[in-house]
């Protein structure tokens, strides 16, 4: 493995040098988030396997090209979990390219976002550099916290060679009610159950239904499922539905119209907005499929306190993520070029730069 990180590395200098653009690519199942791809494609996928996992202190590291179906086979083995349930999006996701788009799944809002997990990471930086940040205990994680700082950076700060990532014990029983609902009475209802201690783990609406997972003891979770009401689904069903969700399987995302990712609050009401709408997060993400304005649909997320991702299809120009105040936009720039100064790693992914 040594071999291979040698050869990252003395490509990347390579690049360096010429100023060349690189293209980091595990799996490539992702690539359509973000920015356009171009460059020339760094290859992590054989740097992959598990370098240590121990279950008793609830973690687990591995190598940015671990596929993530290896890492959750070997987690379930022993009875756990990553808790913010990556989308894999493709048979041929890695380890690396989940931490680099950040990106979360239905339990997200009642257990944490990837970057919550992440406890240390090996990168390779724009210079080739080989460097390590945090640990694997989260009295390690200290300070400026840079490992965390990888997630949703989108390649962009650097390599991810092998990563550090705190895992959860599989809830003993889980149950997944229907209730059906209009939207407003949806977000109530979501903004209601959040208030109480209940052990739910995942919400979704769509199409005058809403979807609600309760996860945890038996005892805890009949209590709650017996509070909420609504209809029992099947649990093969219900994990069909879930994964549907978590993976974009479900009806909902097919289609060629662009798909938006708004973030908000959660108590804001149903958007007025052109296309159809998928609620998640206790109504704190909205899945928007619209060949809507972009101003229009930015300016709505704007005013609910929060901002709108381009997440697929569309026209890229007008950049894909929410534009940021120059205070901010200063910052990912000084960064950037703090970690890649010859602007090599994956250029333009994230923001123009």
């Amino acid at each position: 493995m040594d071999s291979i990180i040698k050869q990252l590395s003395e490509t990347i200098r390579e690049a360096a040098k010429q100023k060349r653009p690189l293209c980091i690519r595990g799996g490539g199942t992702k690539d359509f988030y973000g920015g356009p791809v171009h460059g020339y494609k760094l290859n992590t996928g054989d740097y992959r396997g598990i370098v240590a996992y121990e279950p008793t202190e609830l973690v687990i590291t591995a190598r940015g090209g671990t596929p993530i179906t290896e890492i959750e086979a070997a987690l379930r083995e022993k009875g756990q979990m990553f808790a913010f349930e990556p989308p894999h999006y493709g048979a041929g996701a890695t380890l690396g390219g989940c931490i680099a788009t950040g990106l979360s799944g239905p339990r997200r809002a009642y257990a944490g976002a990837a970057r919550d997990f992440v406890l240390g990471v090996r990168v390779l930086d724009g210079k080739g550099d080989d460097l390590k940040f945090g640990g694997q205990v989260m009295k390690n994680v200290a300070g400026y916290d840079v490992s965390r700082l990888m997630a949703g950076s989108l390649g962009t700060l650097g390599v991810l060679l092998e990563v550090s990532l705190k895992v959860l014990p599989l809830p003993v029983s889980e149950t997944t009610l229907h209730l059906d609902c209009t939207e407003a009475e949806a977000i109530d209802l979501m903004n209601k159950w959040a208030a109480q201690p209940l052990p739910i783990t995942a919400t979704a609406y769509r199409d005058g239904e809403l979807g609600v997972r309760l996860s945890g003891a038996r005892v805890a979770v009949d209590a709650a499922a017996k509070k909420i009401g609504g209809t029992p689904v099947a649990p093969e069903q219900a994990g069909r539905f879930w994964t549907g969700i978590r993976e974009h399987a479900d009806p909902f995302f097919a289609g060629d119209a662009p798909l938006w990712r708004l973030s908000v609050k959660s108590t804001t009401t149903p958007l007025d907005l052109p296309g159809q709408q998928l609620i998640e997060w206790g109504g704190a993400l909205r899945w928007l499929k619209s060949s809507g304005d972009v101003k229009t649909i930015r300016d709505a997320a704007a005013r609910s306190g929060g901002h709108a991702t381009l997440f697929r299809g569309g026209d890229k120009t007008p950049g894909v993520f929410h534009p940021l105040p120059p205070a901010l936009m200063k910052l990912h720039r000084n960064l950037k070029h703090a970690f890649d100064p010859a602007g090599i790693l994956n250029p333009g992914r994230l923001y123009d730069f």
